[in-house]
């Protein structure tokens, strides 16, 4: 099995946008991830929330035809974890998926001896700051050399 993470994501408003359910089937069926489970987590703009299955809602019946969860493993502390992230007036849609990808690199790396020792998830803000500086120290790597 490959790793195995709780993904919450966040939006606006009370609905999820059908655009962002099709595009985690999409990853389904390409087989880059396994959907264990999911929940929908609304915070009312009085800040009530409420939680559903994803399954739940005929408007998403085309994306969700092959998104169907395996286990129901999410629940009602994992909803309130999550509510506190939302603004109110907003939704999440939790994830828990299995990076698949990552299992065909595992049983490659234990064949070979090897094990993971450790991970560290590196938010997309510490990585675009990470370019930003690259590339500012090659400009001035090159502005020196000229």
């Amino acid at each position: 099995m490959g790793p195995v993470e709780c993904v919450v994501l966040a939006f606006p408003g009370e609905r999820l946008k059908v655009a962002a359910v099709t595009a985690i089937a999409e990853l389904r069926r390409a087989g880059q991830v396994r959907l264990i489970d999911s929940l929908v987590v609304v915070k009312s703009v009085t800040g009530e929330v409420s939680t559903s299955e994803l399954v739940e809602y005929e408007e998403y019946d085309e994306a969700t035809a092959e998104i169907g969860p395996e286990a129901n493993l999410l629940g009602p502390e994992d909803a309130a974890e999550a509510a506190e992230t939302l603004e109110p007036g907003s939704c999440a849609l939790m994830l828990l998926v299995e990076h698949v990808w990552a299992a065909r690199a595992a049983d490659a790396i234990s064949e070979a001896g090897g094990r993971v020792s450790g991970t560290v998830r590196v938010s997309p803000d510490h990585v675009e700051q990470a370019r930003d500086a690259y590339r500012e120290a090659v400009a001035v790597a090159a502005a020196g050399r000229s």
